[in-house]
């Protein structure tokens, strides 16, 4: 969300925080009715809301003055506002764009530290006893072997999987589910089609998939730019396509 959206959002909510501690000195303050208890309930989102909104900025290194934003928010509404609106609007992009560059920093640090961890996870796991690593990177280990059939990357698959960060924090899982996934192998990340299409059906690996392999530099919430992913998957089953289409 853009940050001039985000403040103006801040401000319709400190106008409603305003008007709510404007009528709060006219009425008592017992919640001792329905609508005495939404109108608190309202206040308590919106303090909260700001609160992390303010947070947000804090964390990026700019320091911005909740009395302030409520004066400046007060003498709007008052008509007296002490910048020119000319102002206002260069204080604001001046804002946006300091947010994004600090946002951007963060960002780049972040992905150094995670590269630079993922690397030295793979490094480790690749000395493990029974783990491979294929030219591409990708590193696997046979937890249960077996002799049925190898699919193709045109091939549909069947398989249970779960898949955890480095650190153990599991994102997903067709076991939790309790109903097994099934995916042309070349629609997936290459680590999963490179991957399964070294298994027999029956067996069951275990994945140490390097980033580039996997999300790479994108965001998909609990996975994290450049992440390492490891996955145990069992396969089930090979579904051709012309089985699916059916």
């Amino acid at each position: 969300m853009r940050l001039v959206t985000k403040m103006s959002l801040v401000a319709v909510a400190v106008i409603t925080l305003a008007a709510c501690q404007k009528e709060a000195e006219q009425k008592p303050a017992a919640l001792d009715t329905d609508e005495a208890k939404q109108s608190y309930s309202l206040g308590v989102s919106v303090g909260r809301y700001l609160d992390s909104t303010l947070d947000e900025y804090n964390k990026m290194g700019l320091s911005l003055d909740s009395a302030l934003i409520l004066r400046g928010v007060q003498d709007a509404i008052a008509d007296k506002t002490a910048l020119t609106e000319e102002e206002v609007q260069t204080m604001m992009t001046a804002l946006e764009e300091q947010f994004r560059e600090k946002q951007a920093a963060v960002m780049e640090a972040e992905a150094a530290q995670a590269i630079a961890a993922g690397k030295t996870y793979l490094e480790e796991n690749a000395k493990k006893e029974g783990v491979k690593v294929t030219e591409s990177g990708l590193q696997y280990e046979v937890l249960q072997a077996a002799d049925g059939a190898k699919p193709a990357a045109t091939d549909t698959v069947k398989v249970h999987y779960v898949g955890t960060l480095t650190d153990g924090t599991k994102f997903d899982s067709s076991l939790d589910r309790g109903e097994p996934a099934q995916f042309p192998l070349n629609r997936v990340i290459p680590g999963w089609t490179e991957g399964v299409q070294l298994m027999n059906v029956g067996s069951k690996f275990k994945f140490t998939i390097p980033s580039e392999l996997a999300y790479g530099e994108r965001d998909m919430g609990v996975i994290k730019p450049n992440s390492v992913l490891v996955f145990e998957v069992e396969l089930l089953e090979i579904v051709s396509a012309e089985t699916v289409e059916q």
